[in-house]
């Protein structure tokens, strides 16, 4: 909290980071976010004012590391962990999380609905150093439907409670599905998808606003909701709970018009003084993924686009890390801002920890690669690193720049090669070693014309 005494004598008491950044005061942790980014501080400030750049830090948590997301930044990636109904171990859990960070993810979500939620939640945000992200409206219905029988017998003041809640916790980013609204609602009904939805959270409120012919409670109580995220300075992230279940249903008029009320909440949530970024779609044909991605940025006046994958093929459980990353490359190039992780369990069941590895470094690739295409010589300076470094046959280097030392180490040192600093699929006619030697031969005078 910053006071800042005017000169009239009264005091205004800022509390989040876009208010800060719009009266021209350097947080420390924008500072500490231009240090990180190698930004300039005075144009991140109006980029956190105009909310193209969000800094995902709740007011209460101490032991995390300022993270900024949004347009002229590195492309940052989230891993999801959590527990099941069918299978919880906190423990289990917190390793998911260290070795999501390990590998690189810029922040967790604990997306738990089985067993001890608060405990989970508490532990992850204990141990971890990242930013964390949660989807309060599931522990809000879970702990419902065993209280009052059934998930859509919770009511408002459920889902703020357990806003609140996590809040209080120092959860620093918090999805809220206020997109699914009674015309959304009413829209579904009548367009027939083949997958009609696939968000947990949206189905939640979709289920909840048929039963109880009610409003969504956080839209209707948009103005309660900004008023608990500016408190405690949280990001609302705006769930895309209409996102697309499959590519046939890609970039529909549900998916639309979810967007549409979104938009018109982006700028509520500004002018209230309230960090906010948009989820995007899930499943995506390749062609399409652009186009979403330039339709977010126009409708939301260039807010930070958060997108899991996108998913561009239906036809891949089992390695949907692979076609996530495909999709996440392509809109980071196009400016999404924020990629979810996609485990090769997706679709299947819940990811272990090499799940989470595989899927934390498919995502690190393809953040990277739409930096290359995005940030330009910023982005690309490690790849002519290791460029230099294969021309040279480094091989320590090479595993120093991997996304993964350690399983090109594996690679490389699994069958010992007989020819000296080369491998085994060249050997003795390494086109590195064979050019090297070449050029630099003193007779390589005569060669020349």
């Amino acid at each position: 909290m910053y006071t800042l005494f005017l000169k009239e004598g009264s005091v205004e008491i800022l509390t989040t980071q876009i208010q800060l950044a719009r009266k021209g005061i350097a947080s420390s942790e924008a500072i500490q976010v231009a240090k990180d980014e190698d930004f300039p501080l005075d144009k991140l400030l109006k980029l956190i004012a105009s909310g193209r750049v969000v800094i995902t830090r709740n007011v209460k948590r101490e032991n995390v590391r300022p993270l900024g997301i949004g347009e002229g930044l590195r492309t940052k990636i989230n891993a999801n962990i959590g527990s099941s109904a069918d299978f919880c171990d906190i423990d289990y859990e917190l390793r998911k999380a260290k070795i999501a960070v390990e590998y690189g993810a810029d922040t967790i979500m604990d997306l738990s609905t089985g067993g001890d939620i608060d405990a989970i939640r508490r532990k992850v945000i204990k141990n971890i150093n990242v930013p964390l992200g949660t989807v309060p409206i599931y522990q809000a219905a879970i702990e419902a439907g065993k209280r009052k029988g059934a998930i859509v017998d919770m009511d408002e003041d459920d889902m703020f409670k357990a806003i609140e809640k996590h809040a209080e916790d120092g959860v620093d980013f918090m999805t809220v599905h206020v997109g699914v609204t009674k015309k959304t609602v009413d829209l579904l009904v009548k367009r027939k998808r083949i997958i009609p939805m696939v968000s947990r959270g949206g189905t939640f409120h979709a289920a909840w606003i048929i039963h109880n012919g009610q409003e969504n409670p956080l839209y209707s109580n948009f103005d309660y909701l900004l008023e608990l995220a500016r408190k405690y300075d949280f990001t609302l992230s705006l769930g895309d709970g209409l996102r697309p279940g499959c590519i046939h249903d890609a970039s529909d008029e549900l998916q639309m018009q979810e967007l549409l009320t979104i938009s018109e909440l982006v700028e509520r949530a500004r002018e209230g003084g309230v960090q906010v970024i948009v989820e995007g779609p899930g499943h995506i044909p390749i062609h399409q993924v652009g186009a979403n991605v330039r339709i977010q940025k126009a409708l939301c006046k260039g807010a930070p686009f958060y997108v899991l994958g996108p998913l561009v093929t239906d036809l891949a459980p089992g390695y949907d890390h692979i076609t996530g990353a495909i999709g996440g490359a392509i809109a980071a190039m196009e400016g999404a801002d924020f990629l979810c992780y996609v485990t090769p369990a997706e679709h299947l069941g819940l990811p272990n920890e090499d799940d989470v590895k595989l899927g934390v470094i498919a995502s690190k690739i393809a953040a990277h690669a739409g930096d290359i295409a995005k940030l330009g010589e910023k982005a690309s300076y490690r790849d002519d690193e290791m460029a230099r470094a294969r021309i040279a046959i480094d091989w320590e280097k090479q595993y120093e720049l991997s996304l993964d030392p350690r399983r090109a180490q594996l690679y490389h040192e699994r069958v010992k090669a007989k020819e000296p600093k080369s491998c085994t699929m060249c050997g003795q006619f390494c086109a590195m070693k064979i050019i090297s030697e070449a050029l630099n031969n003193p007779n390589i005078e005569k060669m020349k014309c």
